[in-house]
């Protein structure tokens, strides 16, 4: 790898929107390999879709990235679970090897490929994951590890590929591992300190707005619709 290499893209996955295991839901989270080069532009990589655009896709979420060192963990946890066979059990896009959330910090810029991209958020585990893994509390499991993957939007189109190096460009916030922001953003949630400084980050939207409520009602949002979903 080169020098500013932090990991490898291990797989590269894509799927289609398809119904899912509710009624009136619709998930493309079982993404297939591709085993030919892809091209990624701000709406993510041709040939990806999503199922619900309310909380899925869009230029924040255009590419997600899952550790492959967290396999072999949730293998231990778990057990061999269908899911975990292969590459995409948690519907990424991209697994890597070499990196993970206690070493990808918020805003860094990432050269894949061609690509230009930078960490936009951490995922936040929805309910599509109980279901996909058939564990009532998968999310809840995935949000308490802090193993949940997270998107990167994209700065320059391009092409890549499994095998593709991801090489640091720029890091302009090294102390804020994704790892530290889920600490205080799901552990450790009404720790005030750390919520003001969070608020000078680059966060999306969605995590400013949640982290300024925090700070005005000294309350946590209630996570159940998210983790739990609609009933069956």
């Amino acid at each position: 790898m080169k020098q500013n290499a932090l990991g490898i893209v291990e797989s590269v996955l894509t799927g289609k929107a398809k119904p899912y295991t509710r009624p009136g839901t619709y998930s493309a989270i079982d993404k297939q390999a591709v085993y030919s080069t892809v091209s990624v532009n701000a709406n993510g990589l041709e040939g990806d879709e999503q199922g619900d655009l309310r909380v899925h896709g869009g230029a924040d979420k255009a590419v997600h990235f899952y550790a492959l060192e967290h396999y072999p963990k949730w293998i231990e946890e778990l057990g061999m679970l269908p899911a975990l066979i292969k590459a995409g059990a948690f519907g990424e896009n991209i697994r890597a090897k070499g990196i993970t959330e206690s070493t990808i910090c918020l805003g860094d810029q990432l050269c894949v490929g061609s690509v230009l991209m930078e960490v936009s958020q951490a995922r936040q585990p929805c309910w599509k994951l109980n279901d996909r893994f058939g564990v009532p509390d998968m999310a809840r499991r995935l949000q308490s590890s802090l193993r949940t993957g997270w998107y990167c939007r994209v700065l320059q189109a391009g092409i890549l590929k499994a095998g593709d190096t991801i090489d640091l460009v720029n890091r302009p916030y090294p102390e804020w591992t994704l790892a530290r922001l889920m600490e205080f953003f799901y552990k450790n949630p009404l720790h005030y300190p750390s919520l003001e400084q969070m608020l000078h980050l680059p966060l999306v939207k969605s995590w400013k707005r949640t982290i300024e409520n925090r700070l005005q009602c000294g309350e946590i949002e209630n996570w159940d619709s998210r983790i739990d979903g609609p009933k069956q």
